[in-house]
């Protein structure tokens, strides 16, 4: 059985910084950020507790292809995308949401 997964967009308060992850559990790696489990990690030394956009995938190889389309797109390329589905770059965080 295959497992999906999730690419998602996190951002800070000023959405001025952008990062890229995957997962295959939106909701506990969203959390994760959130809290700052990682201290050392990017999303923790930036601030980067804002979910701004998120896809969702079948297989985890669609996935991490995805990823890779969009890390190695431009910054300008990645404002338009969320942009399109979050245009006030609200958080799209919900505890009691299911991903």
């Amino acid at each position: 059985m295959e497992r999906g997964g999730f690419i998602y967009i996190m951002t800070n308060k000023n959405n001025t910084v952008i990062y890229i992850g995957v997962t295959g559990d939106l909701k506990n790696r969203v959390y994760e950020h959130k809290s700052k489990v990682y201290s050392n990690s990017f999303t923790s030394r930036y601030n980067l507790n804002k979910l701004v956009y998120y896809e969702t995938f079948l297989s985890i190889e669609e996935t991490i292809s995805r990823e890779k389309q969009l890390k190695g797109g431009s910054r300008k390329k990645k404002i338009e995308l969320i942009n399109k589905l979050n245009s006030s770059w609200e958080d799209l965080f919900d505890e009691d949401m299911e991903y």
